[in-house]
């Protein structure tokens, strides 16, 4: 699986109210939250976005509360991929459940600049930034979470074992 998009920075401890904020919390509706991801960090996030494009941050994204609304958001907004230097463990769990590609990779996140071309290998590892050239490696998950990711979570992948 590859991934493609524009890199939009943020950078340490981007927490789960800025991801998706608590006053929009009383839907579960993916896309009513992809409507007001990554709102409070930058308000026109979803604005400038396209299709595919990745988020590069740095430290502990996805701190704070254990929402899964959090990555859901993310997902439901198109965005391809999330690069970290690291992940909060639940968000990083919370990720994996829903089907949204994470990768953590702490000098691809210090390298990559705003607007950068972005290429993920998820089955490699290899980070590839277009727009500079240079490439970084990060540990790429193992097969059987990769399968969850290909099949848009933990839930799709048991209903299509249930099969």
């Amino acid at each position: 699986m590859i991934a493609h998009g524009n890199a939009w920075k943020f950078g340490n401890d981007i927490n789960t109210d800025e991801i998706i904020p608590a006053r929009y919390l009383n839907t579960s509706d993916p896309k009513e939250l992809a409507s007001h991801c990554m709102e409070d960090a930058d308000p026109e996030f979803m604005n400038k976005i396209s299709m595919g494009d990745v988020i590069v941050a740095g430290n502990n994204f996805g701190c704070g509360s254990s929402r899964e609304h959090a990555p859901i958001a993310i997902k439901a907004a198109n965005i391809s991929c999330v690069i970290a230097k690291s992940f909060a463990r639940i968000f990083y769990r919370n990720s994996i459940n829903i089907g949204l590609p994470i990768v953590e990779s702490p000098e691809a996140a210090e390298d990559i600049k705003p607007g950068d071309k972005i290429e993920i290998e998820f089955d490699s590892g290899k980070i590839k930034n277009l727009t500079t050239g240079k490439e970084y490696t990060a540990k790429p998950f193992p097969p059987f979470m990769q399968d969850i990711i290909s099949k848009g979570g933990l839930m799709n992948k048991i209903r299509s074992e249930l099969k």
